[in-house]
């Protein structure tokens, strides 16, 4: 099987069963062992008293030891699987627990149902689980925007991007950029401690973004059948603070005729990010509904882009 093929039946297993609960509690999941393991580097080579040039040389050899060390592990243990429909359906099942999309609607879902019933402390209590900003600081267009960004931003880290590096390096392919988005996630930030030691991961989880970010904008775009969505985009990707983020973002916003990011507080610091749309209105709890059901046309164009690459190969 292709590695295109690999990628589309691993991505019908999780938007159909994600990773079950009965699973998680057995075994927990790839990127909570992932996690334990930059945790463990976190607290070894993390030492603030250390210069800037060998904590920052540390944070590389936290990040490349990792990265090999997961990706050489999924690639073993695929390679010990027989070669057999049984070996296909387990390697298909082992690269699903890398693809997000189930979980992300999920999430996001959690936040829009509230809102929509103007329950802001169900809301905030949901968007919780998925931003690092203070929920409690955000009124209810700032629960829509903040929600309506991890879900376009998501879209793109957690399925464009991994299936993408899928399609072209198969399940260790995956892995790798899993380990890479992981580390950006946990180590990546800008801030006193991870500044410097994150830095190498941050850049890298930049790279290994780039294309499937823009791959995601065109997605929404595509999906969306709005002219304005384009043009947003490409006006006001640049604008955003991530070379990434803001591809998908602005789609969404153009797509849903709203404006997203704007100034954001994170703890006691506040970001003066422009507006993507700027000149539109702020969303509501419907315009995160909407934005469900674009994420969803969206994926939907993707997996059909990626079945029509299985097809073209396996003639």
């Amino acid at each position: 099987m292709s590695a295109p093929a690999l990628m589309l039946l691993a991505w019908a297993i999780e938007a159909a069963f994600g990773w079950p609960n009965w699973l998680y509690t057995r075994i927990a999941h790839p990127v909570v062992w992932l996690g334990g393991l930059i945790s463990w580097f976190d607290r070894q080579l993390n030492q603030t008293e250390w210069s800037h040039a060998i904590r920052y040389g540390a944070g590389m050899i936290t990040s490349l030891v990792t990265i090999g060390v997961f990706t050489g592990a999924i690639w073993l243990l695929a390679y010990a699987l027989p070669s057999s429909l049984w070996g296909l359906a387990l390697e298909a099942l082992i690269a699903s627990s890398l693809i997000a999309s189930r979980s992300l609607y999920a999430h996001v879902a959690s936040v829009a149902r509230p809102l929509c019933n103007d329950d802001l402390a169900g809301a905030r209590q949901a968007l919780s689980q998925i931003v690092g900003r203070d929920p409690n600081q955000l009124d209810k267009a700032g629960i829509a925007r903040a929600g309506l960004e991890s879900l376009a931003e998501n879209a793109s880290d957690g399925i464009v991007a991994p299936i993408f590096w899928g399609a072209i390096f198969g399940l260790p392919g995956l892995a790798a950029y899993k380990a890479i988005n992981t580390l950006d996630s946990m180590i990546g930030h800008r801030n006193e401690r991870y500044g410097t030691f994150g830095g190498f991961a941050a850049r890298l989880d930049d790279l290994a973004n780039w294309v499937p970010a823009r791959l995601t904008g065109g997605l929404i775009v595509l999906a969306s059948l709005k002219t304005g969505a384009l043009k947003t985009m490409l006006q006001d990707a640049y604008e955003h603070r991530s070379p990434n983020a803001g591809w998908p973002e602005a789609a969404m916003a153009g797509a849903l005729g709203i404006r997203l990011s704007g100034p954001r507080t994170y703890g006691a610091q506040t970001s003066q990010d422009p507006w993507l749309n700027a000149d539109a209105r702020d969303p509501e709890g419907e315009d995160m509904q909407r934005g469900l059901t674009l994420y969803q046309r969206a994926m939907l164009l993707g997996a059909l882009i990626l079945l029509g690459l299985a097809i073209g190969l396996a003639r």
